[in-house]
């Protein structure tokens, strides 16, 4: 797998022709992982190389508008955090600032979290919280503003409040505070269905963030989400190991084993596993990284290993005429896509996990 994962990152072509994005954010998390986890140059090298076509000598973003207010572009900003520690170089710093101060003046709702974008006026999207705010619990750790970290918690653990649906024991996808959207319950503001990419956005945010937290009663508070989300979500593993596209209907013509989704549950599986010493989350983090490798990594019609069954976008609501109703169906018409960056990272990810355990 970690040749699979050198020529990937040899090969990688910017997602939007090489605009600040956070698909490509997706892969500089997987980088720093494995680089992390071996020590190897080689992720190091791939990660500096792709960022520095990204940030010119003055710190510039290459295609970065502050003022779109998209959480999106937070993501690969951990990067700028990461080079600037390994380098000492300033134009990392600067370009780390610019996306802090987005995250000082980017609305947010009534209760705190911030909006998804500017385009998704008063709405909280379960992508959004991994995001933005580690790189915020990352971003007051560098500049010692403990009171940064702690905003992040707080975002989190109101976003949780808002987005989860006890009836289940998961998350939906979107929050919407004035219940404009069609999509949104006019009593509760949330999306319809489970989409299980956007709790695996979510479990990555919970693992990422407390990564970075002190002993605190917060910190106790957001533990014990995290174990009573995997705890649930040990229940609706498929029998191969891996999860739903629509988590949690398998009776539902048409749903499938999601790679992305199941790649970032391994990683949230295997990390709690080393920051909590959970009993079990190990093994089901490395049974559903098994089954990527055994049931989703093949061959191709030309005959080249990629990693298939990855649900290339879905969202909520939209424009020109589209429009995402968050229905369990509305997910299942989405195209996949092989090797897409959303897939790919998250299993880089696991696999780091997996080498860090021994």
């Amino acid at each position: 797998m970690m040749d699979y994962f050198d020529a990937y990152a040899r090969d990688y072509a910017p997602y939007k022709d090489g605009h600040w994005c956070y698909e490509d954010g997706c892969l500089y998390r997987g980088l720093i992982a494995l680089h992390e986890a071996t020590g190897e140059a080689r992720w190091y090298d791939h990660l500096k190389r792709l960022v520095d076509a990204q940030v010119d000598a003055d710190g510039r973003l290459r295609g970065y508008q502050l003022s779109e207010y998209n959480i999106d572009n937070i993501l690969p900003g951990r990067a700028l955090i990461t080079l600037f520690q390994h380098t000492g170089d300033e134009r990392y710093r600067k370009a780390a600032d610019t996306l802090a101060a987005q995250l000082q003046s980017h609305p947010r709702i009534k209760a705190g979290p911030y909006w998804h974008k500017l385009r998704y006026p008063h709405q909280v999207w379960l992508d959004g919280l991994y995001m933005g705010l580690a790189f915020k619990a990352e971003y007051g750790a560098l500049t010692d503003q403990p009171a940064v970290l702690w905003d992040a918690v707080d975002e989190l653990l109101v976003a949780l409040d808002l987005t989860a649906d006890a009836a289940s024991g998961l998350y939906r996808h979107g929050y919407d505070e004035e219940r404009l959207q069609a999509w949104a319950d006019p009593d509760t503001g949330l999306s319809p269905a489970h989409w299980a990419r956007s709790i695996g956005w979510l479990a990555m945010a919970m693992v990422d963030l407390l990564e970075h937290l002190p002993d605190h009663f917060k910190t106790n508070l957001l533990q014990q989400r995290l174990v009573d989300l995997l705890l649930r979500l040990q229940a609706l593993r498929t029998p191969d190991g891996r999860w739903l596209q629509v988590i949690d209907q398998p009776d539902l013509a048409g749903n499938y084993a999601e790679s992305s989704a199941t790649a970032m549950f391994s990683y949230a599986y295997l990390k709690a596993a080393r920051l909590l010493a959970a009993p079990g989350f190990g093994e089901i983090g490395s049974e559903a990284l098994q089954s990527l490798e055994r049931l989703a990594l093949r061959a191709n019609d030309a005959g080249r290993v990629v990693l298939q069954d990855i649900c290339c976008v879905a969202g909520l609501g939209g424009f020109d005429g589209i429009y995402r109703d968050g229905t369990p169906a509305y997910y299942l018409s989405e195209a996949l896509k092989d090797d897409d960056i959303k897939g790919i990272g998250p299993l880089m990810m696991a696999q780091a996990e997996r080498i860090t355990a021994g």
